[in-house]
């Protein structure tokens, strides 16, 4: 196998490689499902993390988004986007062996400076190998695809981290139940098997064809230097950052919060981060058809909103004593948090890849994710050191009623330890919507003309799906027989062509 790229790609390897990108994004879904999200700060967590360690663990992948830098002179250099991406990627892997094989090798096991230690390296490895498959699949995927293939591609994803997620918790859960000792040991298996199944990814990733690039040999930082130039970029590039510090504030410290704060159960948080991954799953194919048709801007001026209520919500999830209500809150703002947000992530990186000259994608990308990083890094350390401050403040708005019975006082708001960042990013965040109608996008649909044909998609789906015929169909044939039909329609047709010749 060859990893030197190609002068010209036929139709066949674009096709072939778009299904190779596929099946790598799975195996780096499953990976980072071992091996972090809500485990990760679990065991953060079990090893006795501060607010600050927590943190910088969640500050780590986007902070070493600045060595993308590295990644540019490498393409420089040789050439070869390809090759760089690959053996970043297999380096990359290696520490979550070293991670995983520490507690059976030492009895002292690991530790949370240690963990830190290894996966600096871990996300390293991954940003250098990030900046060159930014480039390469920003030149292999046809631009009149962009959004449908991307949005595809976290749909199913997606669905593996679900399904992934779901397992694990209830793994998780009876560890911690029946064998309390060997928790610590069970996320060290995690991160093992994580290592292995990206292994396999890099497998895949080396399959997948890469045209030969285009990027002109200049210095690096005046190579970085002109999507700073580019007013139209910049702005996106300033939008982005400021709306990535304000939400990195609090959304790092959800599942703390969920789990000191609220008192819930592992399996309830896992629960509820599986309704988000829900809502995303089944928003983002939504999305993707909306990218391509109106276009990327719109959909940030409607999700961003409505992401940014969501996080203003999580201020009133503890003030109430029904643990049902704060239950019931909590669902709500997941799932509708997970629809929003999967609109707002697939738009920003489309517009992005929209924005970049194609013969400059690879450092106008760089210049974003660097960028971004520092702000995004900045947030959840930030939010670490405003949690120990908030700790020990308070601020409580009540209304009372004095009567002849006695007083009735009515709790409007309380904002203590958590609750004063989560209400603080949420105005920034809010904040930030006002650089967006500075972006610039070709082919840009008002918004209230997008709402109204968004509205009128999802009252036709409704009806669609729950009319008396539609229910009938439902009952009559289930959801897995379509996909068995078409299947026997296609084999039915491959046999007629393979006897006609």
């Amino acid at each position: 196998m060859t990893l030197r790229p190609s002068t010209t790609l036929s139709d066949q390897q674009v096709q072939s490689g778009l299904k190779h990108f596929i099946h790598e994004g799975l195996a780096a879904e499953a990976m980072a499902t071992f091996t972090g999200g809500t485990f990760l700060v679990a065991m953060a967590v079990l090893l006795k993390a501060s607010n600050f360690q927590i943190g910088l663990l969640a500050a780590l992948p986007t902070l070493t988004n600045v060595f993308q830098l590295l990644s540019i002179w490498l393409v420089q250099k040789y050439r070869n986007r390809r090759a760089i991406s690959v053996i970043c990627s297999f380096f990359a892997r290696v520490p979550l062996f070293i991670i995983g094989f520490l507690p059976f090798l030492f009895t002292n096991g690991t530790s949370i400076s240690t963990l830190l230690f290894f996966l600096f390296f871990h996300y390293f490895f991954t940003s250098v190998s990030g900046a060159s498959w930014n480039s390469w699949i920003k030149d292999l995927v046809p631009e009149k695809v962009l959004g449908s293939y991307f949005s595809k591609k976290a749909r199913i994803t997606q669905i593996l981290n679900v399904t992934l997620s779901l397992a694990l918790a209830m793994f998780i859960d009876y560890i911690k139940s029946n064998y309390p000792r060997f928790e610590l040991t069970a996320y060290a298996g995690m991160f093992i098997i994580g290592g292995v199944i990206g292994m396999i990814g890099v497998y895949f990733l080396a399959r997948a064809p890469e045209p030969k690039t285009t990027l002109q040999d200049q210095k690096l930082f005046k190579l970085l230097g002109k999507p700073l130039k580019d007013v139209n970029f910049r702005n996106l590039l300033t939008f982005h950052s400021f709306y990535a510090f304000a939400t990195s504030l609090a959304l790092p410290f959800f599942v703390v919060y969920m789990m000191k704060t609220v008192g819930l159960s592992f399996a309830w948080i896992i629960f509820l981060g599986l309704v988000a991954k829900f809502g995303s799953i089944f928003s983002l194919k939504f999305w993707g058809t909306f990218s391509d048709k109106y276009s990327n801007k719109t959909i940030i001026s409607i999700c961003a909103p409505t992401f940014i209520t969501c996080i203003l919500s999580w201020t009133f999830v503890a003030m109430t004593s029904n643990h049902i209500i704060s239950i019931a809150l909590l669902f709500v703002i997941h799932l509708v948090s997970g629809i929003s947000a999967a609109g707002i992530d697939l738009a920003i990186a489309n517009m992005a890849m929209k924005l970049a000259p194609k013969n400059e994608a690879i450092s106008y990308i760089s210049a974003r994710n660097i960028i971004v990083a520092i702000f995004a890094a900045a947030g959840p350390i930030a939010g670490g050191l405003m949690a120990d401050f908030f700790a020990a403040h308070q601020l409580t708005w009540n209304v009372q009623w004095h009567g002849p019975t006695g007083i009735s006082t009515l709790n409007l708001l309380e904002l203590q330890n958590w609750n004063f960042f989560f209400a603080i990013s949420a105005i920034l965040a809010l904040l930030s919507m006002r650089l967006v109608k500075r972006i610039k996008e070709q082919g840009e649909v008002h918004k209230g003309m997008v709402t109204i044909v968004m509205k009128k998609s999802v009252t036709r789906g409704i009806r669609r799906n729950i009319s008396g015929e539609a229910l009938k169909d439902r009952i009559n044939n289930p959801v897995i027989m379509p996909a068995l039909k078409k299947r026997m329609i296609t084999y039915k047709l491959w046999k007629e062509v393979k006897n006609t010749a």
